[in-house]
């Protein structure tokens, strides 16, 4: 019959190794739990900023935004149309939307009045660059 220590060998890893897989073991803990705790602190530090409250107002700003075709669509006008048609469609539209009590519409035709004036102050503003 075989002694049992034969069988199950207790010591199988040299003294170093043993320490240098327990200092491997305890230092990747230290590590994980300071990266844990300086993501948190990072967090709290960009929330008192108002990094984070900045990001959100912007990605709400641009999902609000509209694109200059679809704004002449919207307003009903062409490419080469002159400010003042713009500005005559808007008001009868937004007019029209009014007495019908359509806040969406009223609201969509202001977008689209909104991009097309900043489309305009571009190219206003190109034209007096160059």
């Amino acid at each position: 019959m075989i002694p049992k220590s034969e069988l199950y060998p207790t010591n199988t890893l040299p003294t170093a190794a043993k320490i240098l897989a327990n200092v491997i073991v305890l230092g990747s803990a230290v590590l994980g739990r300071a990266f844990v705790q300086a993501y948190r602190q990072a967090l709290s530090n960009a929330s008192k900023s108002g990094v984070a409250r900045e990001a959100v107002q912007n990605i709400r700003r641009a999902s609000k935004t509209m694109a200059e075709p679809e704004a002449r669509q919207v307003l009903g006008v062409t490419e080469h149309a002159s400010w003042e048609e713009i500005s005559q469609r808007y008001d009868s539209l937004f007019k029209q939307n009014a007495t019908n009590g359509s806040f969406y519409l009223q609201s969509k035709v202001h977008r689209a009045k909104e991009c097309l004036e900043g489309a305009y102050a571009k190219k206003a503003q190109g034209t007096m660059d160059a």
